[in-house]
């Protein structure tokens, strides 16, 4: 197995700041932002819009330096995590570890103390979900890994609306079973995309145990089972005709990028509806915003 090679450096701001997943965390703030504005009918307090969503990012960052800590082997062996920092000797696992302890204390301190206690604790529970169970153990468990630690992922938009509230709700519920059902159709194309280096682990990646065929299967029924999830919003009365029509068409295109990646064997396949399904989720949330105030 590759060693992490010996630092050069002193460790740059911008090595820690990789760490922390900018990306999929800034998706979670967004998630955690609707969660928030569907909480109440009006204006969402200044002070929790902008405590809460900076207490959520500082934990969900600690988890994800936690996951890059924890995998760190793994990366070096991977093509696509070779260049991460802790691979490429630009931070220390010890380095990283003081960090990620740091920034999820300080989160929680905000949370705690600025916000409430039960989203600081469901917040808490969301970083043990991701960094402990799902990255030290689910991860490597079973090939259905991500349907069973995605609802660690899913949590954002209940801690926003928590910060709001303060009491966990069926509406915040709802919004979580929507990124619960999106993650494995999100997640599967991917992995299909990085067979050849998910082969190289000892993670059981679905298309490693049981081949692409199966994997594009069961991301085109979670994608129905998505869509079906998507419009329970309307449904139930907490959103309308704006919503209804921006969650069937959206899940329409979903539909139509998962039934392309079953039924085609073009290489860019999987991750044109891997790149769909990011859009998808962004804009769902964004029409919930939308027909939230209109």
């Amino acid at each position: 197995m590759t060693e992490i090679v010996l630092r050069k450096k002193p460790a740059t701001w911008r090595a820690y700041y990789e760490m922390c997943k900018p990306r999929v965390v800034m998706m979670m703030v967004l998630t955690s932002l609707v969660g928030m504005f569907l909480a109440v009918p009006g204006m969402v307090p200044i002070d929790i819009l902008l405590w809460g969503n900076i207490g959520i990012a500082l934990v969900a960052s600690a988890g994800a330096v936690v996951n890059h800590l924890i995998d760190y082997r793994v990366d070096t062996i991977m093509q696509r995590t070779l260049k991460r920092p802790i691979p490429q000797g630009k931070v220390s696992p010890t380095q990283a570890l003081v960090f990620a302890c740091i920034i999820c204390l300080l989160g929680m301190g905000i949370l705690m103390v600025l916000v409430n206690p039960v989203s600081a604790w469901l917040t808490l529970a969301s970083f043990v979900g991701y960094a402990i169970i799902y990255t030290g153990y689910l991860k490597r468990a079973t090939p259905q890994n991500i349907v069973i630690g995605g609802l660690s992922g899913a949590m954002p938009p209940l801690l926003g609306w928590t910060a709001v509230t303060g009491s966990v709700d069926p509406g915040g519920l709802l919004l979580v079973l929507i990124i619960f059902a999106w993650t494995p159709p999100h997640f599967w194309p991917l992995a299909i995309h990085r067979k050849k280096d998910y082969a190289k682990t000892d993670i059981p990646m679905l298309p490693v145990t049981h081949g692409d065929a199966l994997t594009k299967l069961h991301t085109l029924l979670y994608t129905i089972i998505m869509l079906l999830v998507s419009i329970l919003p309307y449904l139930t009365g907490m959103s309308g005709i704006v919503y209804l029509v921006s969650a069937l068409v959206l899940g329409g295109g979903f539909m139509y990028r998962s039934i392309d990646l079953l039924v085609t064997e073009r290489p860019q396949a999987a991750m044109q509806t891997f790149r769909y399904s990011i859009f998808y989720l962004i804009a769902l949330f964004i029409a919930l915003l939308i027909d939230h105030y209109l």
